[in-house]
């Protein structure tokens, strides 16, 4: 502003000494976009104006204390704002005619009440300046030059900084290799990777190394020295420390500067390299280009492509330089720029390509046509690389990458577009009335096409329409919002509405007292928050709380309430603010801001309306915030459950999907399933079952059920709804969304023996085994659940067992993920209990045994448990204990003694009892130090574990070397404890193990005394 004031504005004297400013129309324009931005200031950045200024802002007011209202202390001829710094003194004091504001919102509200007299304030304010504030100005402009020629210097030096890529390296080492021997030509000895091993993303460093950027490392033997330990880092290449003599590892410290590349480190190192490197120069330069792919076989070719990058360059110049043309120019430009696109069609793919690879994510398509109305969208590139590279989250920032159509001639385009950019020049330069007459006539057409849409954009529409928001004016803004409103449907425009921002306009629009704008504001702000750059714009402006209002809008209405029109109003602007809340409540953080702005409540009373436009946004804005615990909490609190089973009823398929999908989010939690059950949820859910058209609809209806079927009651429920017949016809013919649902469902009606035989009556068992050959992981944990719980039954394991399926199960073992290593192992132990041979069975998978064992290296807790319950049940053959002993199960074993887990625990204990039975298992694991860990589970508050560690104890006290650790480490204490349990398993081993060690004590007394 000071600079504005000095260069622009007219001043009665030189400069500006004399305060005071010349009545004329730049001067009464510049003051009143301060005005605008002042006023606006409060709610645009609302904690930047509770900032104390060090020194108040000071001039003689016609402001009347009699003005000042609610927030001031009014005392005669003073007033004192309420609000105060940390002080206590007021940011705002009136002593007529002297004022004194000390913060930019009391700033904006004093100007708010001046009202009329508000020009004449700020131009006081303007005038009145002490003495020393042209020096300050001046201070503050050479200090913003000093930052300016520091980021031009910093730029400088980052864009002389080359970072590496796992790519560039690789094909450096492996051209090195080419160039390397024992001849005297060569430039290397040779070049060796220290590892072997290439990571997903082309590193070979390991991944506690690749967080600090590094690459690989390599053994350089130059032809004139020692060998060289080099590690190629993104930041450059360096000499490390080497490997020790020891270990053979390598020390990763750095030992000598860093290089931009390994070529540039190894003449610095070696003179012969450097020698030879020089010889080879030409080879080593052409490599590269013989290997780049895509590149066009003919000059021909060659020559359309610098032409099509020359012009477009020379149309983004001329359209930076020139945006007013003549309107034939105007009309031309497009059409050239689109005829160019076509002809580097094959060009532009490349490119794209690259940078996906580069960015490794999805990457909006680049467009070569760059019109005037666009060409300000160039100094925004920064902001979309910032997108691209943050494009990797829980929330996506589109579903799918959009492509950019485009006509290819001039005759191809429609009429329509050349009448909007009519319509835009008079949008541009028309008065107010010529505007509305614009905006009405460009509403007529067909804004749904997308040739209509890209129209507006390219001619510079975009930036009008966002311009007019800004206007005074409501009928102009009511005409822009419904445009945009229209076209922002396309994900190119709402894009650019975020770009040429658009959105914190919006978002100010939603404190209007015209509803009509509060509405139209809102269902645009729902189209364009549809990526997460646009959400995180909505909140940061504070449009979060202002969208929450909006659902409580009909209870703050000065209007009257027994019109009917206003009722319908006020419901319009509710509908339209969940609308928006909605879209934005798919990011994390808005969640939480609509759960602080007391979303909740709101959201819970809308959802008692009939209106069913109402209640598909409410729903489904409750069901995107339903995954968080915090919102499940405050939904049953509101008692929403309810409401969601109502609408359930509804013959609205949408509000069907959103309240099933709701009620999947919530049943995690048991009270909240026996709510819906209570609430007669279940029957409707059933019969939506035998409705199969809507797909999506399926999903929501058979994830509720699934989650619902976790409690029995419900389970028993569904059965008298013949739900479970229904489910099975479902598992041929989905989709995987609604497979892993129906599956899951069947998953928990399986743990009851009635359920299992309807499934298997009705032919289910052979689609569930088909499914095991699926690679969703989802839908492998829920099928391998499934399966195993009908492998319980006899009948059932015989039609498993003839299908293949236990081999299909055992396979599964060797899926990389763990959720389903763990699923199909607890799925194999009821098929090994249930087979009519099991031993021989388990020894016809031919390395089957060696599998289950090495899998007791895992890491995962329930991996872990799963394999020992596996080994269990493989151990009772005797045969099968001798193999897997041989294969080290008992050090194995060992090794996971010492573990706090309870589940795993009682599996290990009872797999060790297992073991046990077989040749010397009983000393070695003695030996190997399992004993000791083993007396520590008798401490556990599961009596599962203590029935399971008792056995493992009984068996171990079989060796006298065991006895004596046991009595050591307090075993008896413990197991005279639990003679007296209740549970006669229990009681037998504990005793039994008590008796072994009281027998060799005996054996001891008698032989020291004999």
């Amino acid at each position: 502003m000071g600079v504005a004031l000095t260069r622009s504005a007219q001043w009665t004297a030189v400069g500006h000494g004399a305060k005071t400013l010349e009545v004329t129309p730049l001067n009464e324009a510049i003051v009143k976009e301060i005005i605008m931005f002042v006023e606006s200031f409060i709610y645009k950045y609302p904690q930047e104006a509770n900032y104390v200024f060090v020194e108040p802002l000071e001039w003689k007011t016609n402001l009347d204390p009699s003005a000042f209202g609610s927030g001031y202390a009014v005392s005669g001829t003073t007033v004192k704002s309420e609000e105060v710094d940390k002080n206590g003194e007021p940011l705002l004091y009136l002593s007529v005619p002297q004022i004194k504001i000390r913060s930019f919102g009391q700033l904006s509200r004093m100007l708010y009440i001046a009202k009329n007299m508000k020009l004449k304030e700020a131009q006081a304010c303007i005038e009145d300046d002490d003495s020393e504030s042209e020096i300050k100005m001046k201070i503050a402009l050479q200090l913003k030059q000093l930052d300016l020629h520091l980021l031009n210097h910093s730029l400088k030096h980052i864009s002389l900084e080359i970072r590496l890529n796992p790519g560039t390296v690789k094909n450096d080492i492996e051209l090195l290799k080419q160039f390397s021997g024992k001849g005297k030509q060569t430039v290397l000895e040779s070049i060796e990777y220290t590892s072997d091993y290439e990571f997903s993303n082309g590193c070979r460093a390991p991944p506690w190394r690749q967080i600090k950027g590094e690459i690989c490392y390599v053994l350089v033997k130059p032809h004139d020295a020692e060998t060289l330990c080099v590690t190629c880092s993104k930041e450059g290449v360096f000499l490390n420390g080497g490997k020790t003599d020891d270990e053979g590892q390598i020390n990763y410290e750095r030992k000598g500067e860093i290089y931009k590349d390994l070529v540039t480190l190894l003449k610095e190192k070696s003179a012969i390299f450097s020698e030879n490197m020089s010889k080879q120069e030409i080879k080593f330069s052409e490599q590269p280009q013989k290997d780049q792919p895509n590149e066009a076989p003919k000059e021909e070719v060659a020559i359309t492509h610098k032409a099509s990058v020359t012009s477009r360059k020379s149309t983004q110049e001329k359209n930076r330089i020139n945006l007013g043309r003549s309107q034939l120019t105007k009309r031309l430009e497009p059409s050239l720029n689109w005829r160019t696109s076509v002809s580097s069609k094959e060009s532009r793919n490349t490119l794209r390509d690259t940078q996906v690879e580069k960015h490794g994510g999805k990457l909006e398509k680049s467009r070569s046509s760059v019109s005037p109305g666009r060409a300000q969208l160039i100094r925004k590139s920064v902001e979309k690389i910032e997108e691209i590279i943050s494009d990797s989250s829980s929330e996506s920032e589109e579903d799918e990458e959009q492509p950019d159509h485009r006509q290819e001639a001039n005759a191809d385009l429609p009429s329509e577009y050349w009448q909007i950019q009519k319509l835009v020049k008079y949008l541009k330069g028309g008065n107010q009335t010529a505007t509305v007459i614009a905006l009405c006539s460009m509403k007529d057409f067909n804004l749904a096409q997308e040739t209509c849409q890209l129209a507006i954009r390219d001619v510079g529409g975009l930036e009008v329409l966002i311009n007019l928001l800004e206007t005074d004016e409501v009928k102009c803004k009511i005409g822009s919002l419904k445009i945009l409103k229209e076209i922002s449907h396309n994900p190119q425009i709402r894009r650019n509405i975020v770009d040429l921002g658009g959105l914190p306009v919006m978002v100010n629009i939603l404190d209007s007292p015209h509803k009509s704008l509060k509405c139209l504001a809102a269902e645009t702000i729902a189209n364009v928050a549809k990526f997460r750059r646009a959400r995180r714009v909505v909140r940061r402006h504070g449009g979060i709380t202002k969208l929450v209002a909006l659902l409580d809008c009909g209870k703050h209405s000065g209007e009257p309430a027994q019109s009917s029109l206003y009722e319908t109003r006020d419901v319009e602007v509710a509908r339209c603010g969940a609308l928006a809340l909605w879209s934005c409540s798919k990011s994390y953080a808005n969640k939480e801001a609509i759960r602080k702005a007391g979303g909740i409540p709101l959201l819970a009373r809308l959802l008692k309306t009939s209106h069913e436009n109402m209640l598909i946004p409410v729903v489904g804005t409750l069901q995107e915030c339903a995954s968080e615990e915090n919102y499940r909490a405050a939904i049953k609190a509101e008692r929403i459950i309810e409401n969601l089973v109502k609408n359930l009823n509804s013959e609205n398929e949408q509000l069907q999907e959103h309240c099933a999908m709701a009620i999947y989010q919530c049943a995690e939690d048991e009270e909240t399933r026996d709510l819906v059950r209570l609430h007669g949820g279940l029957k409707p859910l059933a019969s939506l079952l035998n409705n199969t058209d809507n797909k999506e609809r399926l999903a929501a209806v058979t994830g509720a059920i699934w989650k619902c079927s976790i409690s029995k009651e419900n389970v028993t429920k569904f059965r008298e709804y013949k739900a479970i017949e229904t489910l099975v016809g479902l598992l041929t013919d989905q989709p995987e969304e609604v497979l892993v649902n129906v599956v899951g469902a069947l998953g928990e009606c399986c743990q009851e023996h009635e359920n299992r035989v309807i499934i298997r009556r009705c032919g289910g068992i052979q689609p569930l085994v088909n499914l095991l050959v699926g690679i969703n992981q989802a839908l492998l944990v829920n099928v391998t659940k499934a399966v195993g719980a009908c492998a319980v039954e006899p009948e059932s394991m015989m039609i498993i067992d003839r299908l293949d399926g236990v081999r299909l199960l055992w396979s599964l073992l060797k899926n990389p993920h763990p959720d389903v290593k763990a699923s199909a192992a607890w799925a194999l132990c009821p098929c090994i209990q249930n087979a009519k041979d099991a031993g021989e069975m388990v020894r016809s998978f031919v390395g089957g045994l060696e599998l289950v064992v090495n899998l007791l290296k895992s890491d995962n807790k329930e991996v872990l448990a799963s394999v020992c319950a596996v080994i269990t049940n493989i151990a009772k053959d005797q045969e099968n204990l001798a193999v897997i002993t041989d294969h080290g199960v008992v050090p194995l074993l060992s090794k996971l003694a010492n573990t706090n887990n309870d589940k795993l625990r009682r599996h290990l204990a009872e797999t060790i009892s297992r073991c046990c039975m077989w040749g010397r298992n009983r000393v070695a694991f003695g030996e190997h130090k399992a004993v000791a860990p083993l007396v520590r589970y008798l401490k556990s508050n599961d009596t599962n574990v203590h029935r399971a560690t008792a056995q493992a104890l009984y068996q171990l006290s079989e060796d006298a070397d065991n006895c004596v650790t046991m009595h050591e480490n307090g075993a008896v204490k413990l197991l005279l404890d639990m003679v007296g349990s209740p549970d006669e398993e229990l009681q037998e081993a504990a005793a039994g193990c008590i008796s072994n060690i009281r027998r060799l004590a005996l054996a001891i007394e008698k032989a020291r005394y004999s």
